[in-house]
């Protein structure tokens, strides 16, 4: 199981070859290939969740309004 310094060093590395548009990530020595941005965005959305996860706590993507005047 990886640390979270691990899966943090992960996220940071996909989150820097997303701003480049490059889709080629390397970390530790090793080299991952994506089709698409957006495959990096669901790599990155995958560790956000373990490392909430490994640190106990729960990720919110959910947003409610509710309004008193019938909107």
């Amino acid at each position: 199981m990886p640390t979270i310094t691990d899966l943090k060093t992960r996220r940071e590395a996909l989150s820097a070859q997303r701003s480049s548009g490059v889709a080629r990530v390397s970390y530790d020595g090793k080299t991952v290939d994506y089709r698409s941005i957006a495959e990096i965005d669901r790599a990155i959305e995958v560790l956000d969740r373990e490392i909430a996860a490994a640190e106990g706590r729960k990720i919110i993507r959910q947003v409610r309004v509710i309004t008193s005047k019938g909107l």
